[in-house]
């Protein structure tokens, strides 16, 4: 995978000069840049290493006005190359680029001491001592420190192996396949439209892909690529990127938005966040601060609320939720850089431990809701900061199926990806493992939705409580449908995760089915109170009444009970299986409708049709009772009506 070196220093330490000298590149290619003799905006080199491999380079800006250029640059660096002249030794940017780094991870580097043609031994003694003195205790505490000329040319061979040396060992650990590219430039080429670059920072994109840009949700095809200055068929992660997307227009795209594929991506205008204030600020970060948030290439104002303090003093750590006024994609362990709006400099950093803050219903953010919901996501800190083994992967994941808004519904597959910062493959297998020691379940093969078994033991205590809660209301009846179930206790939720839930309390035996109705296992079906008498009295006149049962509303009336005040009573005795509604007005006893439909079988035996007549001879029914039942029977699929006679269906 290529390995991208960034550049850092202060403002005329000859970081350009150094660039120009190692690859003949001049990185300062606009007018005003080469007018006032200062780097402006981000310049871009390749340059080849002994052995034939090749190093790409971002060159940024050393002025403290275009910090915010530097932060963008420095986005997607695997290594840097610090510029400190021995002319001036360490300077205020020199200080500020160095911090900058380190916040954004970058563990790695050389120092090249520039300009040292221009001074004495001892010069040169005092510029490496005071290098010495900046490095210490940072992550370049050991790097080594080159002295160089881009004039003469003097220590260049060095430095051209250090960078070598320390690229051949250098391992990248960028995802391979959730493809991003943070834009850092957009404009208009004459005969193919929009064009945006960046250094592609994960995954791969080819010509002919649809890409959509986030947050905005506009969509493109590809049309054209361009790596370092070369049209190619596939761009890969680590590598300077132009991609040509003709369908969207210059003024749709902003510095800082994200292109990547469609669904692949969440925005949202609430992160949590590891937080560290840097030992050099000169103030403490206040709850509720307004600050200039630095993420990818993009740089926007947010807040920043603690769970824990009002206060975040220079060298400590906490736990911290930023909040946008507009949504911002991240992932999983991305860095973000912090500068106060007065004085304008860096003062923190953090880690994005949940970049999809407002995914699903949301929860009351203020107190100790807010502060309780941040925590979960603490045991994540140290899973940020670096790669970690399989059992440590496992249990990001899980946290963040135990943690994320919108969990308790389930969390689709691609959103899992965004949540762990790990490869579809890589995913699939932490999913596997998980599932196999049953902590989570995939409750919807098709969309790809996982839920914990923790949270699927909590749905089946509150839906066991509810069809507990329904035989109390309803002792009568058999049990509660299905879809009823789903209907009323699983409303809040998706079908299939109400459906997953109930099949497992089938499978565990903690509910039991018959037909369509589900009850608890030691139920059954019994009348209480004054519902108790009418409703055996009504089932006795039934079954009194064999094969012409009474007419509905005559017994009701004989039983001095209104049809209103009856409904729920016959609507008890049809759930629980003692009485069928044939027709309007005429309800038979379960056992009486059986004997009915054993004679039409019976009679089919021996006749391929039956009519009136024939059904009249084997029952000696009437008309109304013959017609309500034959049309019964055909409603059931057991007969159909052939003209004027029924045959029995195959």
């Amino acid at each position: 995978m290529p390995v991208v070196m960034g550049t850092a220093g202060h403002i005329d330490h000859g970081k350009t000069s150094l660039i120009r000298a190692l690859t003949g590149t001049d990185c300062d290619r606009l007018e005003e840049e080469k007018r006032r003799g200062i780097t402006i905006e981000l310049g871009f080199a390749q340059m080849l290493l002994p052995g034939g491999r090749t190093l790409s380079i971002v060159d940024v800006p050393g002025h403290e006005k275009f910090v915010r250029a530097m932060v963008a640059g420095a986005t997607g660096v695997d290594f840097v190359l610090l510029a400190v002249a021995a002319t001036e030794g360490v300077m205020p940017q020199t200080r500020e680029h160095l911090e900058i780094c380190k916040l954004l991870g970058i563990r790695a580097g050389i120092v090249a001491l520039t300009k040292i043609d221009a001074v004495d031994e001892e010069m040169a003694a005092l510029a490496a001592e005071d290098v010495a003195c900046l490095l210490e205790g940072s992550p370049l505490e050991h790097a080594a420190v080159i002295p160089v000329s881009a004039r003469t040319g003097q220590g260049l061979d060095t430095l051209v192996q250090g960078l070598a040396d320390l690229e051949s060992s250098f391992v990248p650990t960028r995802s391979q396949d959730l493809f991003r590219l943070p834009i850092d430039r957009v404009f208009t080429l004459r005969g193919s439209g929009t064009v945006v670059t960046g250094t592609m920072i994960a995954g791969s994109v080819s010509v002919g892909d649809i890409v959509e840009l986030y947050p905005s949700g506009r969509r493109s095809k590809v049309r054209a690529l361009q790596s370092h200055g070369t049209t190619v068929q596939t761009a890969v992660a680590g590598r300077r990127t132009a991609v040509n997307i003709p369908d969207l227009e210059v003024h749709d795209i902003g510095r800082g938005d994200v292109v990547s594929f469609p669904g692949t991506l969440f925005p949202s205008r609430r992160w949590v966040l590891e937080l560290a204030c840097l030992a050099s600020s000169p103030r403490a970060l206040r709850h509720r601060a307004e600050v200039h948030f630095h993420h990818g290439t993009r740089e926007l104002p947010a807040r920043l609320y603690f769970v824990d303090r009002d206060k975040l003093q220079p060298g400590e750590i906490c736990l911290a939720e930023a909040r946008f006024a507009e949504p911002v994609a991240g992932v999983f362990g991305d860095r973000c850089v912090i500068r106060s709006f007065s004085p304008l400099r860096t003062v923190a950093g953090g880690v994005v431990l949940n970049p999809v803050g407002t995914v699903g219903a949301g929860i009351r953010r203020r107190g100790q809701g807010f502060a309780d919901y941040c925590r979960r996501f603490a045991p994540l800190a140290e899973e940020a900061s670096a790669p970690a083994a399989q059992a440590g992967v496992e249990k990001r994941v899980l946290t963040q199926l135990q943690c994320t808004e919108g969990a308790e519904n389930g969390l689709p597959f691609e959103l899992l990806r965004v949540l762990a910062n790990l490869d579809a493959n890589a995913l699939e297998k932490v999913l596997a493992a998980l599932s196999g020691d049953r902590k989570i379940s995939c409750f919807d093969k098709n969309l790809r939705l996982y839920v914990t078994d923790s949270r699927l033991e909590e749905l089946a205590a509150s839906c066991m409580t509810f069809v507990s809660d329904y035989h109390a209301r309803n002792n009568a009846m058999q049990g509660v449908k299905r879809s009823e179930l789903v209907s009323g206790w699983g409303k809040a939720r998706a079908p299939k995760l109400s459906h997953c839930v109930i099949e497992r309390l089938l499978k565990q035996g903690r509910l039991s089915m018959e037909g369509e109705y589900l009850r608890l296992p030691d139920h059954s079906a019994a009348f209480s109170g004054k519902d108790a008498p009418l409703g055996e009295a009504i089932l006795s006149a039934h079954r009194q009444a064999g094969m012409t049962p009474p007419n509905i509303a005559e017994l009701l009336e004989s039983l001095k009970i209104s049809k209103k005040e009856a409904a729920p009573i016959l609507a008890a005795l049809r759930d629980a299986g003692k009485l069928v509604r044939v027709d309007e007005g005429i309800w038979y006893a379960a056992e009486h409708l059986k004997t009915a439909e054993e004679i039409v079988i019976s009679w089919f035996a021996g006749h391929d049709t039956l009519d009136l007549a024939d059904f009249k001879s084997v029952t000696g029914l009437s008309r109304k009772y013959m017609l309500a039942l034959l049309e019964y029977f055909d409603s059931r699929n057991l007969t159909m009506r052939n003209g004027d006679v029924r045959v029995l269906r195959k």
